[in-house]
């Protein structure tokens, strides 16, 4: 023991027994109404003053915009956000089973994907926002 004390520098909490845990005792029946009294009580919810009243209006990626000609004809609208433009992207490469069974992160594009993605016969799902870029028209 003596070399132990002298590595930890004689500090007695790391050969000082563990304590052990003790059992509470069970709820009485006057704790357990004041929990519940607790838990019904709600508290007041504050409210924006700003949003009260209107809806909350989509911002960023999920606001929708006009697009591409080609993208609306795969589409099947005028505008749309860029979520749910790559949203109905993968349905059709799923309904239609286009992604590689080999290495699932590249896609077999079809002919109508074919119209969006530069007419590229494969591509990786990380390369999708990338060649939707262009379809999304900026406006300021």
């Amino acid at each position: 023991m003596a070399s132990s004390s002298r590595v930890f520098n004689g500090c007695r909490t790391l050969f000082a027994a563990a304590k052990s845990a003790t059992p509470k005792p069970p709820a009485t029946a006057s704790t357990t109404t004041a929990a519940a009294k607790k838990s019904t009580v709600k508290k007041p919810t504050t409210k924006n003053p700003k949003r009260e009243g209107s809806e909350v209006k989509p911002l960023g990626i999920q606001k929708p915009g006009p697009i591409s000609p080609a993208l609306a004809h795969f589409l099947g609208v005028s505008e749309s956000a860029r979520t749910d433009a790559v949203k109905k992207i993968w349905e059709h490469i799923k309904s239609n089973d286009l992604q590689n069974p080999t290495n699932k992160k590249e896609i077999i594009c079809d002919d109508k994907l074919k119209t969006i993605f530069d007419g590229k016969d494969k591509v990786g799902f990380l390369e999708i926002a990338k060649l939707l870029a262009p379809h999304f028209v900026k406006t300021t």
